[in-house]
């Protein structure tokens, strides 16, 4: 068996995992973004400022640590021991708010429950909000993680996409990808269409050119390179990047057209 045909047999006939794993996988995100939560209150407790020193470094080693490296073990050399990764990181979790509880009612600081009720009482003082932004940079994050590792043998073959029927953790990458951008289009935004209705669509199908692009370069590499292709999964020509294209001009169209009160119907029609 040539080279080609034995990554192509590696990536194929795949079945994809259980719900709960995949659930699993998911729920590390939120908790990590606890723990770097934790850290920083802690940090600001001790020393009474914030940023971190020297914030362009130890902020993006923070991250890299906390936010990325968690994800990047959970999808190689730790899946096998998911739950144990989830019940440490929670258990670490659960440590940082019973210490900032604790050491928050002995000392002159701000009571816990008077902290909590001011922070329910905020306000978002920025346009972007916050946990759109961290939902679409863990799907970001975590698409990368999988698309670069899933070549790889270290990469767990239950979490790549189902051959036709199953769930994977990328399976799930497709959709969380696709509602990601749903969540920032104009529309949802609720943006006045200026002009016409068809310069408006005109307007969204110039501007999806460059997941056109991407889609192309990648469709000539990978001919040029004779690099190995998953045909079951998108075809001969196909990629992701069309499809993404494709989505993004007929909802445009779809919710330029018709109310918007109605696209739940479209919405069961298609899944």
């Amino acid at each position: 068996m040539a080279e080609k045909e034995m990554k192509e047999a590696f990536i194929s006939n795949l079945n994809g995992t259980s719900l709960a794993e995949v659930t699993l996988g998911l729920s590390l995100a939120p908790v990590c973004l606890i723990n770097r939560s934790l850290i920083l209150i802690l940090y600001y407790q001790a020393k009474r400022t914030l940023p971190l020193p020297f914030p362009l470094i130890s902020h993006l080693f923070l991250d890299f640590s906390v936010l990325v490296l968690p994800l990047v073990l959970s999808c190689t050399i730790l899946s096998s021991n998911l739950l144990h990764v989830f019940t440490s990181l929670t258990f670490v979790s659960a440590c940082g708010v019973c210490y900032i509880y604790f050491t928050s009612t002995q000392s002159h600081t701000q009571a816990p429950q008077k902290s909590v009720r001011t922070f329910l009482q905020s306000h978002v003082q920025f346009n972007q909000v916050p946990f759109v932004t961290l939902f679409r940079v863990f799907v970001n994050v975590k698409t990368a993680i999988s698309i670069l590792a899933v070549d790889f043998a270290i990469f767990p073959r239950r979490y790549a996409k189902a051959e036709t029927y199953g769930t994977g953790a990328m399976d799930f990458g497709v959709g969380a990808f696709v509602f990601a951008n749903a969540l920032v289009c104009p529309e949802a935004r609720r943006k006045n269409i200026s002009g016409s209705k068809m310069s408006h669509i005109t307007k969204q199908i110039l501007s999806v050119w460059p997941l056109l692009a991407l889609g192309f370069a990648r469709f000539v590499s990978v001919k040029m390179t004779n690099y190995h292709e998953h045909v079951t999964e998108y075809g001969v020509h196909w990629n992701f990047f069309f499809t993404l294209a494709i989505v993004r001009v007929l909802a445009s169209v779809l919710l330029t057209l018709l109310p918007a009160r109605h696209m739940w119907i479209f919405g069961l029609l298609i899944g």
